[in-house]
């Protein structure tokens, strides 16, 4: 059977900020195959996600939909049945769609889980489901990663890293929770080879989220240089004038509730050692990126596979005196790694365009001659991509949004943590709902987004346009269906 529509391989790792990469800059970590993945591509350099945390980003770009749209607001939240994924537009159109990893649309919590002990599922299009939410000891009574590991005689284990407190080692590299991912994606990549179909495969990984636990062989070649590793980006005392919450964070550990990643009990030892193990996690993802994109050519189905890699938003990695994620808009929590292949049809090329992960659904639609869902929000790529339009214009700003999205964040106050952010090229401004307070950078003269421009006077007129631009962004989140079906 000839299939005459593109396979679509979309690796979406966990919490993994954009400047990992050698391709954004990093010179530490090795990722020559997303590095050479992104020079034969499109490479986004300001690709943001619409909310720092898990749920509500992957609702969003997996419906098109902003997060208070779609209902998949919070963590621990379910996305309702009506929603529709573009997957489920996929299968409903002929392709074999498969998952390994988390999907995260419903709750994970191990006293939470639907039937069979794994997250519960409505219609999403996925025939291929192998579900491992995480790989750690996080606990769940189903998880397939540990089934697979069960029959080779092992079980998941870490262990403290040197005595660390924050840093563990734990599988190898060949049977971390990233390698049992690439190894059901290659199983189906090979499966689909023989039968022709057209399909989606989506690869989502845990790593590089908290726990910082790489495996000890990619751990190893960063300790030699340890000492070489930057200190976060943090200037004593910039949290002053900021939203509570960061204050909280950073005097408590990560949400709120982790005191080891509290700042005053981390040396600089201790900073680097968690950077060196977060980099250590992305360069085990490269290698199975490897292993997956190398599937793809010895079936000869490169050439006719897009891929995309992403992740759903970032991580704080002791930026701004705070480790992990809540309700925070630095770039380090919200821009990510976005790179789309297709040899011989996404042009390879950088483009700095302002791009929200929302739009990818309606580009894989645009990509496959599909039509849009009438609930979808987005913009597509895909005449950028197609170099068809420029490369530098996509968006004139991005927007994103907390809405009480995890526990940890009321910093013992009734308020619940509501928050949303607009940010352009050039200035970003974040408002703490119900705190009468906010944040606004320039960040052209401040990319390190350390001085809160918020009430400084020489910058009213910036924050006057910068709250009339997120009003009207918030107002245009607001549901489009169900669609008018008559004049009144």
């Amino acid at each position: 059977m000839k299939n005459n529509r593109p396979n679509i391989l979309w690796i979406c790792s966990d919490q993994q900020r954009w400047d990992t990469l050698g391709c954004y800059g990093n010179e530490f970590v090795r990722t020559p195959n997303l590095d050479q993945l992104a020079a034969r591509g499109t490479c986004f350099e300001c690709a943001f996600s619409q909310s720092p945390v898990c749920t509500p980003s992957r609702a969003a770009f997996l419906t098109g939909r902003y997060p208070r749209a779609c209902g998949g607001r919070q963590n621990g939240a379910e996305v309702p049945d009506r929603e529709m994924l573009v997957t489920k537009r996929l299968a409903d159109a002929g392709y074999v769609c498969g998952l390994s990893g988390k999907l995260h649309l419903r709750p994970a919590h191990p006293r939470r889980l639907g039937p069979g002990g794994m997250e519960s599922r409505f219609d999403d299009g996925y025939s291929v489901f192998h579900w491992s939410h995480h790989g750690g000891s996080m606990g769940s009574s189903r998880n397939h990663y540990w089934d697979w590991l069960a029959k080779q005689g092992l079980r998941h284990t870490s262990e403290p890293f040197e005595g660390s407190r924050t840093v563990s080692t734990s599988m190898t590299g060949e049977t971390s929770q990233a390698a049992w991912c690439a190894h059901m994606a290659v199983d189906f990549i090979e499966e689909r080879a023989k039968d022709g179909k057209p399909w989606l495969f989506s690869v989502n990984p845990f790593d590089p989220h908290a726990a910082f636990d790489p495996p000890r062989e990619f751990l190893e070649p960063y300790l030699s240089r340890l000492d070489r590793i930057p200190l976060p980006n943090y200037v004593e005392g910039e949290l002053d004038d900021k939203p509570r919450w960061q204050r909280w964070d950073h005097e408590r550990g990560g949400y709120g509730h982790e005191p080891a990643f509290a700042w005053g009990r981390l040396n600089e030892r201790d900073h680097r050692l968690i950077r060196a193990a977060y980099w250590a996690m992305c360069d085990q993802l490269d290698e199975q990126v490897g292993r997956m994109l190398e599937a793809l050519e010895r079936t000869g189905q490169r050439d006719n596979t897009i891929v995309i890699y992403t992740s759903d938003h970032g991580e704080l990695l002791g930026d701004h005196g705070m480790y992990m994620k809540g309700p925070f808009f630095y770039d380090c929590s919200i821009r990510v790694p976005l790179i789309v292949s297709w040899p011989g049809r996404i042009r390879a090329q950088r483009s700095p365009a302002l791009v929200e992960l929302l739009d990818l659904p309606q580009t894989l639609l645009d990509a496959v001659g599909l039509a849009h869902h009438p609930g979808m929000m987005g913009k597509s790529l895909w005449p950028l991509l197609r170099g068809e339009a420029p490369p530098d214009r996509h968006r004139d700003d991005v927007y994103c949004e907390f809405y009480n999205s995890c526990e940890g964040h009321n910093g013992g106050c009734e308020l619940p943590a509501m928050a949303t952010m607009a940010r352009t090229s050039r200035y970003k401004l974040a408002l703490a709902h119900g705190e009468g307070t906010g944040e606004l950078y320039d960040l052209r003269d401040d990319p390190r987004e350390t001085r809160n421009l918020w009430g400084n006077p020489a910058y009213a007129a910036v924050e006057r346009d910068m709250l009339i631009r997120l009003a009207d962004r918030m107002a245009f989140t607001c549901d489009p269906l169900p669609p008018r079906v008559a004049q009144w």
